[in-house]
């Protein structure tokens, strides 16, 4: 069984991650960190990282980007691996996390869905048959309206892992409004839907001639992204240091 610290406990994720752990026979939650302590969790909290004196195997992030640089400092002196969820980080902490991880193991990714990433890799493949056959490939990403960025990180991973078959030589195409032109062959053409509760909704499409060949991922909540976090934990736990990521988890 492996021992979890919960970074960002109070949180949407640090709850949902709360809760899924509770259940899981092999985890066990044995501490949080959080900005404040109101009591309820079934494990102690502490709103100062460094006054967390618990033993673990493994530190869960689903925090604020202001709060990471002190629980990569944490970590590296308690060598505490690290499942890395918090997104938004500047280019000096990425920098700053490539740096910790020389010293301890941690695990970054920008989707932690195992379903997601497992399409990444099955991407590759299609990716290495289909556009040399003369397929267009298009990706159409939906989320809620109260998402704030767009096109979604997640669909960038996925051009991404398509480009990366492609010697990266296609361009991405978020908007075809201002042009009068055919489709040039070498680009991913990628567009943002935003409305309603939806999670998270994506589409690889292939086009080819006289048939279409698409890869869907529909998100129904976000305890996909918590049980994908706990299944890093678990691969995470007595890693050498080292930068990891979700398709090293998914095999």
């Amino acid at each position: 069984m492996i021992r979890v610290i919960m970074h960002g406990c109070n949180g949407k994720m640090g709850q949902t991650i709360s809760n899924l752990i509770a259940s899981d026979a092999e985890a066990e939650l044995v501490a949080g960190i959080d900005m404040k302590d109101d009591g309820h969790n079934p494990y102690p909290v502490f709103t100062d990282i460094d006054k967390c004196d618990v033993e673990a195997d493994c530190l869960i992030d689903f925090s604020a980007a202001a709060a990471v640089d002190k629980l990569l400092d944490y970590c590296v002196a308690k060598k505490l691996p690290c499942v890395l969820c918090t997104t938004g980080l500047s280019e000096a902490q990425l920098a700053r996390v490539k740096e910790a991880s020389e010293k301890v193991a941690i695990l970054k990714s920008a989707n932690m869905s195992l379903g997601i990433n497992l399409l990444l890799k099955m991407l590759k493949e299609a990716t290495a048959v289909l556009a040399p056959a003369g397929f267009d490939i298009e990706i159409v990403e939906k989320h809620h309206n109260l998402k704030l960025d767009a096109p979604s990180g997640t669909a960038l991973a996925l051009a991404d892992s398509v480009n990366s078959v492609l010697d990266n030589e296609y361009e991405y195409v978020y908007d075809r409004s201002g042009r009068r032109m055919q489709r040039p062959r070498k680009e991913i053409g990628i567009s943002a839907v935003r409305g309603g509760t939806i999670v998270g909704d994506h589409d690889v499409i292939f086009a080819g001639p006289d048939e279409v060949v698409t890869f869907s991922h529909t998100a129904y909540s976000k305890a996909v992204f918590g049980k994908g976090a706990v299944q890093a934990a678990k691969f995470l736990a007595g890693r050498p240091a080292g930068m990891y990521d979700m398709s090293q988890v998914v095999g």
